[in-house]
């Protein structure tokens, strides 16, 4: 193993014969990340239902924040006079920040399923004031407040917040934009993303930068624009945009992207985590992957085995006295029986979520290490 040289580095440690699976090293200021790895959600500085001191002792070697919600809930200048994001939240390993643009994005549209749904129709409630070359203007959910949202402001925030890795501001296009509306977003994404870029090389704070490769679903945008963000000095590529409408989609976008992709750096799956994705495009190349679907699917009582999903409401267990999984390393599994979270569950006690999400991420934790086993053994 190579020894830490620069505050961010990505070391291939193995590149499969099978596929386009591989196994690396994320180096950061605060802890090495081993790829292909699962980014948890934590988008107000925790996990939903537990603390950051529980998740320490799972394994999770990355968590994503949501600079948006800590923008307006405690606001970026109160996690910086508190010492920075990671003392503030009490969390020693790697975070990744995104830059805002994605919680604009539902405001505007009502979210990637929702505008799916309605070809993209924008929304009229007023969240939203405007957006244009300088940025977006929308009002805050918590008091109505005008906040200005640029490529700079955005950078400055995550600088404030101090993650280890950030992201530069895009537009994210609702899934139906016709192809010229399409290139237009696409263009002024990569302006915005430039100017994050020089924002963030003004004083880079030993933080990295992802970019954000844009194009929707159509296969010469993508390309365009990893040719067009490769030639700039960004640290890592993350996949975002518009996927499409399912898997097969989201298939055909990282295959558009990964081979016009830098192989020395690390490649980014934005806002995509489910079992089935991960399956798909683990082999095609990508190193991390985020989504708030495991910790949200544990809080609807659904919970995570090597075997398949068991449905912890479900009255077959209400007598079951086996742990969740026998082989699971999570505190639930170790203290509790699937009776006794069917209990919590069925009497609605907060403490049922909160023994769920720990094991639905220590699931994650083994199955991601699953993956590297499986690429390093050739069987991916």
């Amino acid at each position: 193993m190579s020894t830490l040289v620069a505050p961010f580095e990505f070391e291939l440690i193995y590149q499969s014969k099978k596929s386009a699976a591989r196994v690396g090293k994320i180096y950061t200021p605060h802890g090495v990340i081993d790829t292909p790895n699962f980014v948890a959600v934590g988008t107000n500085g925790t996990l939903k239902a537990v603390g950051n001191h529980e998740v320490n002792t799972l394994g999770q070697q990355l968590m994503f924040c949501n600079t948006y919600h800590l923008m307006l809930q405690p606001g970026a200048d109160t996690i910086k006079k508190m010492g920075g994001i990671h003392r503030y939240i009490n969390r020693q390993q790697p975070i990744i920040t995104d830059s805002g643009g994605f919680q604009v994005f539902s405001l505007a549209y009502g979210g990637v399923a929702n505008e799916i749904k309605s070809k993209g129709q924008k929304r009229h409630d007023g969240t939203v004031l405007k957006i244009d070359e300088e940025g977006v203007v929308f009002r805050s959910y918590r008091d109505g407040e005008k906040i200005h949202l640029t490529p700079e402001t955005s950078v400055l925030a995550q600088k404030a917040i101090g993650a280890d890795i950030i992201i530069p501001l895009d537009e994210l296009p609702p899934y139906h934009m016709d192809e010229r509306k399409l290139k237009q977003s696409l263009d002024r994404t990569h302006r915005w993303e430039i100017r994050s870029l020089n924002t963030h090389l003004d004083n880079t704070q030993n933080q990295a930068m992802y970019a954000v490769i844009h194009g929707g679903v159509d296969s010469n945008l993508r390309k365009q624009s990893c040719v067009f963000l490769s030639q700039h000095a960004f640290d890592g590529w993350a996949i975002g945009g518009s996927l499409g409408k399912d898997t097969n989609d989201i298939i055909d976008c990282v295959n558009m992207c990964v081979p016009n992709l830098p192989p020395e750096q690390p490649r980014h799956l934005l806002g995509i985590g489910d079992l089935p994705a991960i399956d798909a495009c683990v082999p095609l190349g990508i190193d991390t992957f985020d989504s708030a679907y495991p910790t949200k699917a544990a809080r609807h009582g659904v919970l995570f085995t090597m075997q398949g999903n068991v449905k912890i409401t479900r009255g077959s267990y209400q007598y079951d006295n086996e742990p969740i999984e026998p082989d699971c390393h999570c505190p639930t599994c170790k203290n509790y029986s699937k009776a006794y979270v069917h209990h919590l569950f069925k009497a609605n006690e907060p403490v049922a979520a909160s023994l769920a999400t720990l094991h639905n991420v220590a699931f994650m934790v083994r199955r991601m290490q699953k993956y590297r086993e499986d690429i390093l053994a050739g069987r991916v």
